[in-house]
């Protein structure tokens, strides 16, 4: 049991930035609501109910933090500024969940059946979060500010408004591109763009070792026109004439 304790006060410091020592955060009214449920949920569990519920009201009234001491509430629970927090019956909280002031787990169920929110583990509520009913909200779910919460929450997730929606982008899985580019059948096989790529050029068009270009040129000039050296035969001499 001690080992909890210190647990949590070391969780406070490294959570909240304006605990400047440990003597402070042993003020803290939501760590106090947190140790007096543990030891009601325990007397709860071992058929003290009547002592439990009247440990839970004298802790609401000292701290302002009501928790039905059927709850479950798991390891470095943090509740912050506390007033007005409400956790139901059959509500479940995991692990290393925080919530602020004005949080409500609360039941949409009049029978006696499962109707209060399970908060999987690192899910942070914000101020004035309301959960209504037998939902989950999904571990490392974020649940902003005055929001009020009537469906489930998918892990990691961030909601707000009234009712709830998620705010943030899902994750969506990119199919790779194909590195096989498909063929043009409308491609201009001029153009370069539906021929064997040269592996000088890098286009469809062959180019002249000499020249460099698409154009078929002469080897003693370097380009595709007739060169003022080269001897032209004249169209009137006839041989033999």
């Amino acid at each position: 049991m001690f080992d909890r304790f210190t647990e949590d006060v070391r969780t406070v410091r490294e959570t909240d930035p304006a605990a400047k020592s440990t003597a402070e955060v042993l003020l803290y009214a939501g760590l106090h609501a947190v140790w007096a449920h543990r030891v009601a949920h325990w007397l709860w569990n071992r058929g003290f109910r009547l002592t439990a519920r009247a440990l839970s009201q004298v802790t609401r009234f000292v701290t302002g933090v009501e928790i039905h001491p059927a709850a479950t509430l798991g390891r470095r629970v943090v509740i912050d500024h506390g007033m007005g927090v409400v956790v139901g019956e059959t509500a479940e909280v995991g692990d290393d969940v925080s919530m602020y002031h004005g949080v409500t787990l609360g039941g949409s169920d009049p029978r006696p059946v499962k109707r209060h929110p399970t908060v999987r583990d690192g899910v942070t509520l914000g101020a004035r979060a309301t959960l209504i009913g037998d939902i989950t909200v999904g571990e490392g779910a974020t649940v902003g500010a005055g929001a009020v919460v009537v469906e489930d929450v998918p892990p990691g997730a961030t909601v707000a408004g009234n009712p709830a929606e998620r705010v943030d982008t899902p994750d969506q899985e990119t199919a790779p591109e194909s590195r096989d580019t498909p063929e043009d059948p409308l491609a201009d096989p001029a153009a370069g763009d539906g021929g064997p790529a040269d592996p000088l050029t890098g286009d469809g068009q062959s180019a002249d070792p000499s020249t460099g270009d698409g154009r078929a040129g002469d080897t003693s000039t370097g380009n595709g026109e007739i060169s003022a050296c080269e001897e032209v035969p004249d169209p009137a001499w006839v041989p033999g004439g």
